[in-house]
């Protein structure tokens, strides 16, 4: 294990971020809200730190697959850290765990705050806040492999360690390349949510700050009461057209700028998440109508606005669906598990993982009646090498079991049932709000401060999809 290496990448990453921070101190010199210092002062002290470190190392010839693995984790870990230093100095959230809390949820686009009163927050800080989603939605370190021609070296290994997915489209020989693309579709989308949002009657900075929050599939908005505060129709058709867009594989997005429109209904995994979506509608739409509601646009919008909200892991509401029929919170937290699709800035187990577990289910069930049959599990019309299988199967299992684990911890800090089921699920999938005493109208501020850190571990976990993070506390990674 090189530790020059990973200092040195990590310093490219700090580099990079110390140029984002410029964002929010535009803002704070626009609105003269107090904070430019602050930003100011991060930009120049974070890029002397980044710049220190890269003159007291070398740059790295190659990373190996352990140097790439704790680089990654290392540099969440560390862009948390920094990330959280305006909320501290700037007295909005004094309280370093809330701080790191709400830092690690912007990165890892769960969406989770501690905030009780988000107006209050000055707009400067408000817009760094959805921008940490931003940033973390399509990968830090897809971006640094996009803009840094020294990490070509190993950037594969970067790239396989972040990226959500068991499958990762290479859309270009070239790493790099495959980065630079996704980025750029991932922008280009940023920036029509962002005009037709404002077409809608939302400022500049609300419709900035909500791109930023769907794109990412993240959830932070600028209003205390999420998307339910823009009242118009438009707005949330809006908002929901975009977080199905970012829920799919960003691969297909790009070939359909290329004319190929048909990647979408020749992508197994893009239809099962449509599937999904259609049925998951059905039933709560279903629920709310045997419960006595009356079949309207409204309902129907804001049945498709929270089931796509959750299935794609972003997290915003128009409604308190609490106060919908019990049924479809399950059915909301099932879709918590599932998630959006790989290579997607969506969290959860993601669709692809589920259909190869269906198809193996399939699979296994037809050997029961032919024993010496050989029926290989098929994404399209291409076979799933077993390996992918075994990953598959276990990263569910996994899945599971820190889930279970998870809420066993949360109940024993003295939380309710349904308050750690919903905490657990909500941050482990990236999704933000859950159900009980976190639900669509609470907050994550009451919890215990190791509960805090409990949930920012399962948010980075989550994020970086198990692996990349349970191996670093292995006896074999230190081998």
């Amino acid at each position: 294990m090189n530790f020059s290496n990973i200092a040195y990448t990590l310093s490219g990453l700090w580099l990079i971020l110390s140029g984002f921070f410029a964002v929010p101190l535009g803002f704070s010199v626009y609105y003269r809200d107090g904070l430019q210092l602050i930003f100011a002062s991060q930009i120049v002290g974070l890029f002397l730190v980044g710049l220190l470190l890269r003159v007291l190392t070398r740059r790295p010839t190659e990373l190996t697959i352990r140097e790439g693995f704790l680089t990654v984790t290392l540099s969440w870990i560390t862009l948390s850290l920094f990330g959280s230093i305006p909320f501290m100095v700037s007295g909005s959230i004094p309280n370093f765990t809330d701080a790191f809390f709400e830092t690690m949820s912007g990165f890892t686009t769960t969406g989770a705050t501690i905030l009780t009163d988000i107006e209050a927050l000055p707009k400067s800080l408000l817009v760094w806040r959805d921008m940490t989603q931003w940033l973390g939605g399509m990968g830090v370190i897809a971006l640094a492999v996009a803009i840094l021609p020294y990490l070509g070296v190993g950037g594969m290994q970067l790239f396989k360690a972040e990226v959500p997915g068991p499958i990762k489209d290479k859309i270009s020989p070239r790493i790099s390349e495959t980065a630079k693309i996704l980025w750029m579709v991932y922008l280009a989308f940023t920036v029509a949510e962002i005009v037709l949002l404002m077409l809608g009657g939302l400022s500049f900075f609300e419709s900035l700050c909500t791109a930023f929050g769907t794109m990412a599939t993240g959830g932070f908005s600028p209003r205390h009461a999420s998307i339910a505060a823009y009242s118009t129709a438009y707005v949330h058709y809006v908002v929901t057209i975009f977080m199905f867009i970012a829920g799919v594989n960003f691969a297909l997005h790009y070939w359909a700028f290329r004319g190929k429109l048909d990647r979408y209904v020749k992508n197994s995994e893009f239809c099962f998440f449509v599937l999904i979506v259609c049925i998951a509608l059905g039933l709560v739409m279903g629920a709310r109508l045997v419960n006595g509601e009356i079949f309207s646009e409204a309902l129907f919008r804001s049945s498709l606005f929270q089931t796509v909200s959750i299935v794609t892991t972003t997290g915003f509401v128009t409604q308190d669906y609490e106060q919908w029929p019990f049924v479809t919170q399950i059915i909301l937290l099932a879709l918590m598990f599932i998630g959006g699709c790989t290579s997607s800035t969506g969290g959860g187990i993601k669709n692809v993982r589920v259909l190869v577990l269906f198809k193996e289910m399939g699979s296994e069930l037809r050997k029961l009646f032919h024993p010496h049959g050989v029926f290989p599990v098929k994404i399209g019309d291409k076979p799933v090498p077993e390996n992918v299988v075994s990953n598959v199967i276990v990263f569910i299992a996994l899945y599971i079991l820190i889930f279970f684990f998870g809420v066993l911890a949360m109940a024993g800090l003295g939380l309710d049932i349904d308050t750690s089921i919903g905490a657990v699920a909500a941050t482990l999938g990236n999704v933000g709000p859950g159900i009980g005493a976190v639900g669509p109208i609470d907050n994550y501020s009451h919890l215990p401060i190791l509960g805090k850190w409990i949930l920012s571990f399962l948010m980075m976990t989550g994020r970086l999809e198990i692996f990349t993070v349970l191996v670093i506390f292995t006896r074999h990674f230190w081998d």
